[in-house]
């Protein structure tokens, strides 16, 4: 759940920005009105001598407005922190809502979504206000806020949630709970599951449209811009709903997926335990399945005597293996083993008949098990028929094969009490959430703008510091909470969320962007923040993509990445001229 309190972030990152204007600029405070027929706030009417000239249009022609350092500092935090409070609501709904209906259409669609949509509207109205050159001039607001967003969330809230993250590294592998190495850069980190390698993927494949759309710019083709911009918004609008589709059927894919590995293990583990109960190897000198002690195995098993093991003796079996390594159902582990076993269908074929296994369908069923173990892992070319190691090595396969995938079952889910309130509760908190993000995302831009034009800040660097705390201050602290709690389900959820937010911001944000610059006849000229948006998301794509397990020394790379990102555009703007 968000935190509650105000983002102290954001307000350091405003007086950061003051100090960085310089009392230089000789305009620090005015009486804030606009033509002099209203009275000013207090905090606005202090008297001082630097008092700028220019004038500034009220938001909604009632908002205080101010062409001064200092008030327009006060009017960015006070608006600042209502995006925040309305980014808190919508996170707070979007969590109630998904403990009531659950991953698939909420969880893979509405939440992203929503969790975009301060940043999206705060890009809409940069866009939207005055005329063609207003609107130029404060499209940059949206491109900083968009990059900032992007940018914070795979360096510094990444970085942090590694450090806070943290357990002891074991065969490459985080141990939940376990923090004993202390800021060991090798020794310590934090390991997600496969579906974190996935969410970095996509998140990769993203930046497809700011390649799109830069190819005019490499060209130097003025004629193409427009279209490469239109070209640009088809993709990126096209892969947006290819992700929110993917998002939606990912839960039960994922579940597919685990119950197919938790399957092989379980077969590991019986194999384990027959190779402990033969009185004999499992495997001839030939190589092929020993039937002679197989068939032993099936008499051990066959209780009853009957020539046939039943569903009951199969249970038997599971139960006294003792999985530790995780959860077993045992009643979903029984129907999927007699299913293996079973070739002869008869419960199938006849409904009223129990399942069972003769001892030929029990021979047949170990053999293939051995096949398939065999060929599984690195020791599948050393294992020989006098050597039963490689069970050992397929058990460990599987074991990994299973945490990788990052089993979910030991999280007690609880029902939601008194469900209509829940459900009612959360939509109030999502209309609120959006009602105070649309009406406060115009005098946030504009403030800033009038902030740049007080300091001669670029309005870019102003929106990249400042609003994505703002905006993103919600997830981040809800990351940093998750990961504390040093277990790879929570850092898993952790780092799949900040890819995926990091994927809503080059796919929905930049959509709406892309329709702006589009619609309103703007220019792209943006390479500069572009290249920053590519270099992170690539790096850290590819960081994400072929690891599933982060040593601390990660997170130094990724915290280095933010100062880099505002150095590179600095020196490519306003050293080289790129814009």
């Amino acid at each position: 759940m968000a935190n509650n309190t105000p983002p102290l972030a954001f307000l350091l990152s405003t007086i950061f920005l003051l100090l960085l204007s310089g009392v230089s600029s000789g305009r620090l405070i005015s009486d804030g009105v606009h033509d002099g027929s209203l009275a000013p706030p207090l905090l606005l009417r202090l008297n001082n001598p630097f008092r700028s000239s220019d004038t500034c249009d009220q938001t909604y022609d009632f908002l205080p407005c101010t062409t001064t350092v200092l008030g327009n500092l006060f009017l960015i935090i006070v608006y600042g922190y209502l995006m925040f409070f309305a980014a808190m609501n919508l996170s707070n709904g979007s969590e109630l809502l998904l403990a009531i209906l659950g991953p698939g259409i909420v969880g893979g669609l509405l939440l992203p979504i929503l969790g975009a949509l301060p940043d999206a509207m705060l890009i809409l109205v940069s866009g939207l206000s005055g005329t063609t050159e207003t609107a130029q001039s404060q499209v940059s607001v949206g491109m900083g806020l968009l990059a900032g967003s992007t940018v914070m969330l795979l360096t510094v809230i990444w970085g942090t949630c590694v450090v806070v993250g943290k357990c002891d590294l074991q065969d490459s592998i985080a141990k939940d709970g376990e923090d004993t190495k202390g800021f060991s850069l090798t020794g310590s980190g934090v390991s997600t599951d496969i579906w974190t390698s996935y969410a970095a993927m996509i998140m990769a494949v993203s930046v497809i449209p700011f390649l799109v759309v830069q190819i005019p710019q490499l060209m130097n083709s003025t004629s193409a811009k427009r279209l490469a911009v239109l070209i640009a918004l088809v993709v990126s609008f096209s892969l947006l709903i290819s992700y929110c589709v993917y998002q939606v059927f990912q839960p039960w894919i994922q579940r597919r997926k685990l119950a197919y590995a938790k399957h092989k293990h379980i077969i590991s583990g019986i194999l384990r335990h027959l190779k402990k109960s033969a009185l004999g190897r499992l495997l001839a000198d030939d190589g092929t399945p020993n039937k002679e002690v197989i068939d032993k195995l099936f008499k051990k098993i066959d209780v009853s005597g009957d020539g046939q093991i039943s569903a009951t003796e199969m249970r038997a079996l599971i139960i006294g293996i003792q999985f530790n390594d995780f959860n077993v159902d045992v009643d979903d582990a029984v129907d999927k083993v007699m299913n293996d076993f079973d070739t002869s269908l008869d419960s199938k074929n006849v409904p009223s008949v129990e399942s069972k296994i003769d001892q030929l369908e029990f021979f047949v069923g170990i053999s293939k098990w051995l096949n398939e173990a065999k060929c599984t892992g690195p020791s599948s070319v050393q294992a020989g028929p006098h050597t039963i190691k490689y069970l050992d090595n397929f058990h460990q396969q599987t074991k990994k094969e299973h945490d990788v995938l990052g089993d979910h079952s030991d999280e007690i889910v609880e029902g939601v009490e008194n469900p209509k309130w829940t459900t009612f509760k959360a939509v109030l908190l999502l209309l609120l959430g959006t009602v105070i993000a649309a009406a406060f995302a115009d005098p946030l831009v504009d403030a800033v703008d009038n902030f740049s034009d007080a300091t001669s800040i670029p309005s870019f660097f102003i929106s990249f510091i400042a609003l994505p705390l703002a905006t993103n201050s919600s997830e981040s602290v809800t990351a940093i909470i998750f990961s504390s709690r040093k277990r790879q389900r929570s850092a898993s959820l952790t780092f799949s969320e900040l890819y995926g937010a990091a994927t809503m911001n080059n796919l929905l944000c930049l959509s709406v962007f892309l329709a702006l610059v589009y619609i309103r006849g703007l220019t792209w000229d943006f390479s500069a923040e572009v290249l920053v948006i590519l270099i992170v998301c690539i790096v850290m794509g590819v960081f994400g993509s072929f690891r599933t397990t982060f040593p601390l020394w990660t997170s130094f790379v990724a915290f280095l990445l933010y100062p880099f990102s505002l150095a590179l555009v600095y020196v490519l703007d306003y050293v080289l001229g790129w814009s």
